[in-house]
């Protein structure tokens, strides 16, 4: 456009009802604005191009009619000025293309006019090309988020169904074997709560199916017996697991604001890992506390210690560790147990020795997220 009209200053500038803005710029004449910079709306011939959307020509401002008193001119100190509306398809207004210098020059020749006119339509159709192609990408940015999510959600659900269905396919065992009616309706109780917790699991495909993920975890706060509901939950994993010890030491005063199903996957996640990790002819050592301000669970195992490098990856999807990383799990349990702690307004600890790992569950009461 310089090159075409002899004006020494050129830019393309975004017009906003409150802003002037710069957005390129050729600067021949030391007029002193850069792209970024800025000028005072109602200082600028722009400002009324907005409102009317009409190309505005000045050959000679001191010559003009209507320019000669004008502000701007006097302000700016030029002489000839084009500008011309950038519209985005639709009719959106962007800004313009305009040039200014501050000697007089013939502006009114056809082609220049013309040439003026086809560039400010291209770039209205860039910078729509420009936000469609944006657009598409944070669409495509979203949708393999949400892909990501979905195959993490499935996997997630999997995970839980997995020692529950353990459960019932011991419990199944035990029953075939004969019982005394004292033992089978013991085993029966047990395997009726362990469908129960099941059911509530499939509850969360629901969740899932209105666009609720794991990361963003709906809770049902209601006060919650939890000492009754860890013994529960160990009593299931001993079901599937009868070769293993646990050790519980519950002691609770109060019922805790908490989502039932969701501190029952935790515990039973924090003890699974316990007993896949742990030392097998060694007990699993659980206490489960509070006092007046904070609710503690803590879930103990003998074993091998975790390497610090490996901590810090304990509680990301997808991450295994320990001397049974390659046993087939899918590395999920600790970061669904993190990700519950986080909902309820807690987190997870661990502390490792040579001797013993802790993972100690922390919430302070009444601070269960909404």
């Amino acid at each position: 456009m310089c090159r075409l009209t002899g004006m020494g200053f050129a830019a393309v500038a975004c017009v906003s009802d409150t802003r002037w803005i710069a957005c390129s710029v050729k600067d021949e004449i030391a007029f002193g604005l850069a792209p970024g910079s800025e000028l005072e709306l109602e200082s600028t011939i722009c400002h009324e191009i907005r409102q009317s959307q009409q190309a505005v020509v000045i050959s000679d401002a001191a010559a003009d009619p209507h320019y000669s008193g004008h502000h701007t001119p006097a302000r700016y100190g030029f002489r000839s000025y084009i500008s011309f509306p950038i519209l985005l398809p639709g009719g959106r207004f962007f800004g313009t293309l305009c040039a200014i210098d501050p000697e007089p020059r013939d502006l009114e020749r056809a082609e220049v006019q013309n040439a003026f006119r086809m560039f400010a339509d291209l770039i209205g159709f860039h910078l729509d090309a420009s936000d469609m192609l944006q657009t598409a990408r944070a669409d495509l940015g979203r949708e393999r988020e949400t892909g990501i999510q979905r195959e993490q959600f499935i996997a997630v659900l999997g995970h839980d169904l997995r020692n529950p269905i353990a459960a019932l396919d011991a419990g199944v065992s035990i029953l075939r074997r004969g019982q005394s009616p004292e033992r089978a309706e013991f085993v029966l109780g047990a395997m009726q709560a362990t469908i129960d917790r099941m059911n509530m699991m499939v509850g969360s495909i629901l969740d899932f199916a209105r666009g609720r993920l794991v990361g963003d975890m709906p809770l049902r706060l209601e006060p919650v017996a939890v000492g009754k509901l860890v013994a529960q939950i160990a009593a299931e994993l001993m079901v599937a697991h009868p070769e293993r010890a646990i050790d519980l030491d519950c002691r609770v005063s109060l019922p805790l604001l908490c989502d039932a199903q969701r501190i029952g996957q935790l515990t039973s996640n924090l003890l699974s890992n316990a007993l896949t990790h742990g030392t097998s002819d060694q007990p699993i050592s659980v206490v489960c506390e509070d006092d007046a301000d904070e609710f503690r669970l803590s879930v103990s195992n003998r074993g091998a210690e975790i390497p610090p490098d490996v901590r810090e990856r304990l509680f990301l999807p997808f991450e295994q560790g320990g001397s049974h990383a390659s046993a087939g799990g899918l590395g999920l349990g600790l970061y669904i147990a993190s990700t519950i702690a986080a909902a309820h307004g807690g987190c997870i600890d661990v502390a490792s020795s040579p001797d013993q790992t802790c993972f100690t569950f922390r919430m302070t009461i009444g601070n269960a997220a909404n």
